[in-house]
């Protein structure tokens, strides 16, 4: 069962993608935070698997990229009207031949995917073992048969392996980058938002190492508050709030009152992440 206003966005969606390409999309499913019980209205996007039926010429990639901008009108002008640099409730995902379904997931390649402002022909990130895991336990079929019946492959075997690769990759490099003089940062957003909005993915994936299972990056707060220092405690209290849409907690105005210093934090504990991460 869908929230309202998931429902609602995801029919304006699939509405404008059947004008665009009629009877190609066969296959629509929700994952992401709806899917782990921890969407919030607001603040959360809308994460998706879609199936296409056939190949997909220049004509219809075109018409895909022009879905992104179309069908994500609504939210754009709601972030828009409230001078909010992010877009919740945007509509991001990965579009793979029905096809291929059956193929082992880090083999596949999607035709296409759209996250945030992006558009990329020919792969996407969504389609990995994490994702493939949530589709087949607990996606949310809108459009096409139910998950267990797919026929997918997630790769349990590769899932730890996966995880731990995105730690000592991506979470390394931009720890790295956030210990730097020129912290990450993205337009609009200031590098210190961009750090805390960092904070719970990383104790995400250490959760998944540890236990096999996928959480929510809010249930990932609670682990890492279980698992790691009290040092780090203020922070991860401070970045579930703003996950929340909450007051800064106790602690959380001293760590924003050194907004400048708030990139490198996250840099340290994102490093020690990746470290316990290997003794797993």
């Amino acid at each position: 069962m869908l929230a309202n206003e998931v429902e609602r966005a995801v029919s304006r969606y699939l509405a404008v993608a059947d004008r665009l390409l009629r009877g190609r999309i066969s296959g629509f499913y929700v994952v992401g935070s709806v899917a782990l019980g921890a969407w919030r209205a607001g603040r959360s996007d809308i994460d998706f698997v879609a199936t296409v039926a056939g190949d997909l010429g220049e004509r219809d990639l075109r018409r895909l990229a022009l879905l992104h901008k179309a069908g994500n009108a609504p939210a754009a002008w709601r972030a828009l009207a409230r001078a909010r640099p992010d877009v919740p409730g945007t509509l991001n995902g990965v579009f793979v031949a029905e096809r291929d379904l059956g193929r082992p997931v880090t083999s596949l390649r999607p035709l296409a995917s759209h996250s945030g402002p992006s558009f990329k022909r020919g792969r996407g990130f969504e389609a990995n073992p994490v994702v493939w895991k949530v589709l087949l336990e607990k996606g949310v079929a809108v459009r096409g048969p139910a998950p267990g019946e797919l026929g997918l492959d997630p790769e349990p075997g590769r899932l730890r392996e996966w995880n731990l690769r995105q730690l000592h990759g991506h979470f390394a490099t931009w720890a790295g980058r956030a210990l730097s003089a020129r912290p990450p940062r993205k337009p609009l957003q200031p590098a210190h938002q961009v750090a805390l909005a960092t904070v719970l993915s990383p104790p995400r994936l250490h959760h998944t190492i540890a236990t096999g299972e996928v959480i929510s990056k809010e249930a990932a707060a609670e682990y890492a508050l279980d698992t790691f220092g009290p040092r780090w405690h203020p922070l991860l209290r401070l970045a579930l709030a703003r996950r929340l849409g909450l007051p800064a907690p106790a602690g959380g105005d001293a760590i924003l009152g050194d907004a400048r210093r708030l990139p490198g934090l996250v840099g340290e504990f994102v490093l020690e992440v990746i470290a316990s991460a290997g003794e797993k």
